[in-house]
């Protein structure tokens, strides 16, 4: 490091050279943190996590006792260890107990793309609700047909603020967080959605997933009305695309039907994730299969991934690096980074005690958070050293000592 940060000096290495093989260097040494540690409030399985994309401070997690908590990882509340391990207890929960609390499990737990001020969850007890987050309020409710096995929102979008919501129903529904009604309906599936994920590229793209079957979808967003009222439009029926977003191969002799399916798994695709480019897209089945897909040419990579044991009765939710060079996949009580273009494992995540359900990678420090059955959220940082840990402990403490008592 100490070299590349001479040349870096000298003019030798671009500075977006510089911060990716510093941010590789970083990724390459995560272990299970050893200085901080996230004080779970669940009392049931870690199903979803994020970060949030405006500050890259709050965790949202969602779990299966109908719980969603929020978690400060970069302030803790408390010090263990003689002050090395910084622990991070929820900012608040919200349960069953709660006025508008879900009443079953919690599938999904997202932010709001472009502020902490909201944030959305997605339940078994058939409704997506939308919070305030400083209330703690539902300002909006969702009736869903069914379980809802996952919600979706774009991390890029700029002309609508659409929920994906994948649910026990054959369609996919987009709800309209403006006015508070289905924008649109969209057919395709013949079986429930298991997964859903927006393109990293285009915000009216949507890929989805669900029995042995995976598609993109192209919508045109509904055009609001200005404040003079003009422009003022019907909302546009979506058109899916015809061209489904997987290769067609052999089919499996359990799989022969009728129907000319375009089969990327031969059983249910659990999990989908799109690379930061948004060139190419990761798929997860039941058959414990990844596959790497061309968006572009909707053409599978022919990648081949080790083998690795993937859950088969849930979906799961997995993470990729900023650079998408590493996929973050839970397996079974594990995780496993793999090189997304080579498939070798990288590196296996040990450290829950039950399965693995959901990762979510921080890209801003580099740091991998995981959920699992065992009501666990664990955190997998860069190797830190003693003297630097202790050095900052110190000075939080200083800090807090200089601080007056004085009031107002």
């Amino acid at each position: 490091m100490w070299k590349e940060t001479r040349e870096r000096e000298f003019g030798n290495i671009r500075p977006n050279l510089f911060s990716s093989r510093i941010s590789k260097s970083r990724v390459s040494s995560i272990r299970l943190s050893n200085y901080k540690e996230i004080v779970s409030s669940h009392r049931g399985s870690v199903n979803s996590l994020q970060v949030d994309l405006t500050e890259g401070r709050y965790l949202l997690a969602g779990a299966s006792d109908a719980t969603v908590a929020v978690y400060d990882i970069e302030r803790a509340t408390d010090y263990d260890g003689g002050g090395l391990i910084a622990k991070h207890k929820s900012l608040f929960v919200v349960n069953k107990q709660h006025e508008h609390g879900h009443k079953y499990a919690i599938s999904s737990a997202i932010w709001y793309p472009i502020d902490t001020g909201l944030f959305v969850t997605g339940s078994y007890d058939h409704h997506i609700n939308v919070w305030d987050t400083n209330t703690t309020h539902v300002v909006m409710d969702f009736k869903m047909p069914g379980k809802v096995y996952r919600a979706a929102m774009s991390s890029i979008a700029r002309s609508h603020m659409l929920i994906a919501a994948g649910t026990e129903d054959v369609q996919v529904r987009l709800c309209d967080i403006a006015s508070g009604a289905f924008a649109h309906t969209l057919s395709g599936h013949r079986d429930g959605v298991m997964s859903l994920e927006w393109s990293t590229s285009s915000e009216y793209v949507l890929k989805s997933s669900s029995t042995a079957q995976s598609s993109s979808a192209k919508a045109r967003a509904p055009q609001k009305k200005l404040a003079n009222g003009n422009a003022l439009k019907p909302h546009a029926v979506c058109r899916i695309s015809s061209q489904v977003k997987t290769a067609k191969q052999r089919s499996h002799p359990g799989m022969l039907s009728s129907h000319d399916r375009a089969t990327g798994h031969y059983g249910v695709v659990t999990g989908l994730k799109v690379t930061e480019d948004g060139m190419y897209l990761l798929s997860a089945g039941s058959d414990s299969r990844l596959r790497l897909w061309d968006v572009e040419s909707g053409c599978n990579t022919l990648v081949n991934f080790e083998t690795a044991r993937l859950q088969s009765s849930k979906a799961i939710q997995m993470a990729v690096s900023q650079d998408s060079s590493l996929a973050f996949v839970p397996c079974m009580t594990t995780a496993k980074a793999f090189d997304i273009w080579s498939g070798q494992t990288k590196c296996t995540f040990r450290g829950h005690y039950e399965n693995v359900n959901c990762c979510w990678y921080d890209a801003l420090n580099q740091e991998l958070y995981t959920g699992g059955n065992d009501r666990q959220i664990l955190v997998w940082s860069p190797s830190k050293s003693i003297s630097d840990e202790v050095d900052e402990w110190r000075k939080e403490q200083a800090a807090t000592v200089d601080q007056d008592n004085w009031s107002d």
